[in-house]
């Protein structure tokens, strides 16, 4: 019955639906009642955790997580291109500490967000992207712009998830938020099907299950029998979504105090001493200033290198910024202080092979890419060193 089903099932809704992206205006969606709707429930677990703004270039497949969002005081900016909206979550993210948002439409709106993705992901950005997609009944039928996202996103995000029910909503994209911002933070993505997004009567609407309009030829019931058995599952309710506080900003830290013991020793007997600083050290926005005056304190020479740059100002006694290869070859003591052993150290080779290796770093594999460090640390490099 479901195969005899399936078989009138785009016609009809293509008929009646606004599913169809191309036919919606996203400015009418404002006029809707979007109370506990699946695009009001995204916007609570914004608030929830503290989002203040969120980036996108809008799109009917989303519009209702943006009316909500706006209408719940979340700024929602508009950019001219996807790859600017995550580029720009990424930015926030940098800045603020929290984690940043982008919601992007289905289909070109999830693949344009792929380069900026993967630097979220190398700069370890706690991110949320929140992509669109086609009613959950079209889904790899040709629907427009519904192509198979997940597989795209999957080999950069650090986890993913495609909603199938509004009951789950709440939970997964409060977990998205979690999983962004624990261990090495970085990118998640929510698939989030427009029939979620809208209030019930008008998702049975645009399906053409209305009670007044029951089909009397017996493939008309039996459509109309599958599709509204789809949409009571789609809103079903589930169990309640326990009532939390607010998630305050994490300071990530796992190291022992003997490992900080173990550096000071090695700092103390060291005569060529060098700090490379890199993004790493700086990833808690509200311990900056405190990783600048932990710097300054411990008095060794140091480069500073990608978001860590301008950390120390313009008149530091202790900042390098010239012939970092011949600091290298000369030190007898190298501390990688959240930077990778990559092209920009010349994978090691530019290291004086008699020195003694430290690094810290949040991210596991980065302690050990192309270097053997004598002490290798793994945990935020910034509160390592207030320590």
């Amino acid at each position: 019955m479901v195969l005899v089903a399936n078989a009138f099932t785009v016609g009809n809704i293509y008929r009646n639906s606004v599913f169809n992206e191309s036919k919606m205006n996203p400015k009418e969606e404002y006029s809707l009642n979007l109370r506990n709707t699946g695009g009001e429930l995204i916007a609570n677990i914004f608030q929830r955790h503290g989002v203040k703004r969120v980036f996108t270039l809008i799109g009917g497949h989303i519009s209702p997580i943006l009316v909500a969002s706006k209408q719940k005081g979340i700024q929602v900016i508009d950019t001219r291109h996807e790859a600017n909206a995550v580029f720009a979550a990424d930015a926030s993210a940098r800045l603020t500490g929290r984690v940043g948002v982008a919601i992007v439409t289905a289909g070109p709106g999830v693949t344009n967000t792929i380069t900026a993705l993967m630097n979220a992901k190398m700069a370890q950005s706690p991110l949320v992207l929140i992509g669109g997609a086609t009613a959950t009944i079209l889904k790899g039928r040709g629907s427009l712009q519904d192509i198979d996202q997940l597989s795209i996103v999957k080999p950069i995000v650090k986890w993913f998830k495609s909603l199938k029910t509004v009951r789950e909503i709440e939970q997964s994209v409060d977990k998205a938020f979690t999983i962004a911002r624990e261990k090495v933070p970085g990118p998640v993505f929510i698939e989030a099907p427009v029939d979620l997004l809208y209030p019930k009567e008008l998702v049975q609407e645009l399906y053409g299950i209305t009670d007044n309009k029951t089909p009397r030829s017996l493939s008309g019931k039996v459509l109309h029998w599958y599709l509204k058995r789809h949409v009571k599952n789609l809103f079903k309710q589930g169990k309640p979504f326990p009532s939390m506080k607010p998630v305050s900003q994490v300071l990530k830290a796992w190291h022992k105090q003997s490992d900080v013991e173990k550096v000071l020793r090695l700092l103390k007997t060291s005569e060529r001493p060098v700090m490379i600083l890199g993004s790493g050290a700086v990833q808690t926005p509200s311990i900056v200033y405190k990783v600048k005056r932990a710097v300054e304190e411990l008095g060794v020479p140091v480069y500073l290198s990608s978001m860590a740059r301008g950390l120390l100002g313009r008149n530091s006694d202790i900042q390098f910024r010239h012939k970092r290869r011949n600091a290298l070859k000369e030190a007898d003591l190298i501390m990688l202080m959240g930077f990778p052993v990559d092209f920009r150290l010349d994978y090691g080779r530019v290291f004086n092979k008699k020195a003694t290796v430290v690094a810290v770093n949040l991210d596991k594999e980065a302690l050990r890419k192309n270097v053997k460090p004598y002490v290798r640390v793994n945990t935020d490099p910034g509160i390592f060193l207030l320590d």
